[in-house]
C-alpha cells in the first residue's frame, strides 16, 4: 500500500506541479503520443504537425464512440482540457471533463476560460476518481480515456465505474499503450523509467479486454494502431531535447514486440 501511495504522488507532481503538457515532447495542451500518417524521416517535424497528431488522437477515439449529436460525454483524465474542447466542438457533444489534479483542473479553467464561455452549457471540468465516478447511472453517451489508463492501478474498477455510468447501448473507448498478449516476459521496465517506477503500468491487452467483458461490456474489440503512433513519435522526440533519454527506447519496445498502442472500444 505505502508503494502505491508512493506512485500515485509521483503522478500527481507529474501532472501537477510539473506540469507535464509544458514540455516540448509535448508541444503544450495535449498529453499524449499521437496518432499519425507516415512522414518523411529526412525532414524535420513541425510543431504544428505535433499538436494535429495529438489532436487526430482524440478524433480517433472519440468516433469509436459513434456518438450521437448532442450527447452526453464523459472523458476519463481529461488535463488540460483541449481535447475537452475540440470533442465539444467538433462532436457536438456535451463533454464533462474529469481529472483528480486541483492543479489540472485550474489549468483547464484558464486555458480554455474563451471555450467554456463560449460552449456554456456544453463543457464543464470536474475533479475526482475514474475507479469512483461521481455521477449516478446511466448519465451518458459515452466514456473515453485518451492514454490516461496506463496511470491507473485498478483497470477493472474502471471498467465497472464507465460501465455503470453509460447509459443501454452507449459505448466506452479509450486508447494507450499495453504489451501484446504474447510478449511474454521482457525488459521494458529496464529500458523505460516511468514503467520502472510504476508511473506507468503495462498489462497485456487481453487482460483489459476480459476487465470489460467481466463489467458487462460485449462488442469489446482492441486494434493496434502501433503504426500510426511510435516511430513517428520517436521521430519528434529525436528532434527536442530529450533525443538521448529513455524515451527513445519506446520504439525499441515497439519494434522488439514487447509493447504497442491500441484503440479499445466496448458497447454496453
Amino acid at each position: 500500500m505505502e508503494q502505491e501511495s508512493d506512485v500515485q504522488a509521483q503522478r500527481d507532481l507529474m501532472y501537477g506541479e510539473l506540469d507535464l503538457s509544458s514540455l516540448a515532447i509535448f508541444s503544450g495542451s495535449f498529453i499524449n503520443y499521437g496518432y499519425w500518417d507516415a512522414i518523411d524521416p529526412g525532414r524535420e517535424i513541425t510543431v504544428a504537425e505535433r499538436t494535429a497528431s495529438q489532436a487526430e488522437l482524440y478524433r480517433r477515439v472519440v468516433a469509436l464512440l459513434s456518438p450521437p449529436p448532442g450527447g452526453e460525454l464523459l472523458e476519463l483524465g481529461s488535463g488540460v482540457g483541449v481535447g475537452a474542447v475540440l470533442v465539444a466542438r467538433e462532436f457536438a457533444a456535451v463533454v464533462s471533463g474529469l481529472d483528480r489534479s486541483k492543479a489540472q483542473l485550474q489549468r483547464a479553467a484558464d486555458t480554455n476560460a474563451e471555450a467554456l464561455d463560449i460552449l456554456s452549457g456544453r463543457l464543464s471540468f470536474h475533479q475526482g476518481s475514474v475507479t469512483d465516478l461521481p455521477w449516478p447511472g446511466e448519465s451518458f453517451d459515452g466514456v473515453y480515456a485518451v492514454e490516461m489508463l496506463q496511470h491507473v492501478d485498478d483497470l477493472a474498477a474502471v471498467a465497472r465505474e464507465a460501465h455503470r455510468v453509460l447509459r443501454p447501448g452507449a459505448r466506452f473507448a479509450t486508447a494507450t499503450f499495453f504489451a501484446p498478449d504474447d510478449a511474454g516476459e521482457t525488459p521494458v521496465a529496464d529500458l523505460i523509467e516511468t514503467v520502472a517506477s510504476g508511473v506507468d503500468v503495462v498489462r497485456p491487452i487481453g487482460d483489459f479486454t476480459a476487465d470489460l467483458e467481466a463489467a458487462g461490456f460485449t462488442d469489446v474489440t482492441a486494434t493496434s494502431i502501433g503504426d500510426h503512433v511510435w516511430r513517428q513519435f520517436d521521430q519528434w522526440v529525436a528532434q527536442t531535447e530529450y533525443r538521448d533519454s529513455w524515451g527513445r527506447n519506446w520504439l525499441r519496445c515497439y519494434e522488439n514486440g514487447w509493447i504497442d498502442y491500441y484503440a479499445v472500444s466496448a458497447r454496453r
